[in-house]
């Protein structure tokens, strides 16, 4: 796989782990990107149509299990964030030192990624024993606001 070289040492690129990534927060995102020049670097195991922006780009990886994960945690530098619903990629990213963001506007820090990773763990767990968890809400609009929300403090702090 090739890298990709950080566009200037002063802006942070966002990731996007982006084949579950909801279409409407791709939008929100493109529309960050144009408006503050921030490189937005998204990667699937697919092709994806994107603005045409050169601060935009995609990376189109392999298909198989946490391929798109492990090149994000291979290519991330601390500073940098990630925009995942991916439990197990985002504390890889938050070990890294880099900011890892939830398409629902829920921000993965240091002090919660533990905790959150320890019932990730517990809820497959029941699963693989035949319990059913149901999974999660279906995506709402107050999601994509709270996303917006935590998307644009996170901008205003850079």
């Amino acid at each position: 796989m090739a890298t990709l070289p950080p566009e200037s040492p002063c802006l942070p690129r966002i990731w996007v782990d982006a084949d579950a990534c909801p279409v409407v927060i791709k939008e929100i995102l493109y529309r960050a990107a144009t408006r503050t020049g921030l490189p937005l670097v998204l990667v699937a195991n697919q092709t994806l149509n994107v603005p045409r922006a050169p601060n935009i780009r995609t990376v189109q990886v392999p298909k198989g299990f946490d391929v798109a994960d492990n090149y994000i945690v291979e290519q991330v530098l601390a500073g940098e964030w990630v925009i995942t619903a991916d439990i197990p990629l985002a504390a890889a990213v938050v070990d890294k030192g880099a900011t890892a963001l939830n398409p629902r506007g829920e921000c993965y820090t240091p002090d919660n990624i533990q905790a959150l990773l320890t019932m990730r763990n517990f809820m497959e767990t029941l699963r693989a024993s035949g319990v059913e968890t149901g999974g999660p809400p279906a995506f709402h609009p107050r999601d994509r606001q709270a996303f917006a929300s935590q998307l644009d403090r996170l901008l205003t702090g850079f």
